[in-house]
């Protein structure tokens, strides 16, 4: 799971016609879109500016953390480019999280969505928030640092608290390198 939200959008979209907004969340979401798709992934839903993403399904992959994490990099490495084409000094904090989760068809007897639910998605939910309180803009889960097999190198961040947890979380920034090139 990867949800990316980007920090002071609301300020920003209050200076702005709404024909504005459109064009450039329009602009934003598909350059996101664009890279999480390259990365193996599919967006579940845009809910307002945050991107919400799911690796791994509907059909199992076991590279499902590397594509995340990956997607996660290159998703600021997207927005590093469309900055100066946007006009606009934008940053994203994104939260990556991997485990079990119930993925399907799930909503009311009138109207539903194939979306993602369960712990590990709230977790991930969880980490992008708290990228605000750290001044991180990547965290990951030690459980998705392990299922990346070494496919990159993590800076332990530190253990937080969780809203909803018993148990503290220890959490990770990741970097293009390698393990193995440390």
């Amino acid at each position: 799971m990867l949800f990316s939200d980007l920090a002071g959008f609301t300020s920003l979209v209050e200076r702005m016609p709404p024909t504005e907004v459109v064009g450039f969340m329009n602009r934003y979401l598909t350059a996101m879109t664009e890279v999480v798709e390259a990365q193996g992934g599919y967006v579940d839903k845009y809910v307002g500016d945050a991107v919400i993403a799911v690796f791994g399904a509907p059909l199992d992959d076991d590279r499902h953390a590397a594509q995340a994490v990956g997607a996660a990099l290159a998703c600021q490495e997207r927005l590093a480019v469309l900055r100066p084409e946007l006009g606009v000094d934008l940053r994203m904090r994104i939260g990556v999280n991997t485990g079990p989760m119930l993925i399907g068809n799930i909503g009311s007897e009138r109207r539903f969505n194939y979306t993602v639910m369960g712990d590990a998605v709230n977790l991930a939910a969880r980490l992008e928030t708290a990228n605000k309180e750290l001044g991180t803009e990547i965290l990951v889960s030690a459980a998705t640092r392990e299922a990346c097999g070494g496919a990159f190198a993590f800076r332990e961040v530190g253990t937080i608290s969780v809203k909803g947890r018993e148990e503290p979380v220890t959490v990770f920034t990741p970097s293009r390198q390698t393990a193995s090139s440390d």
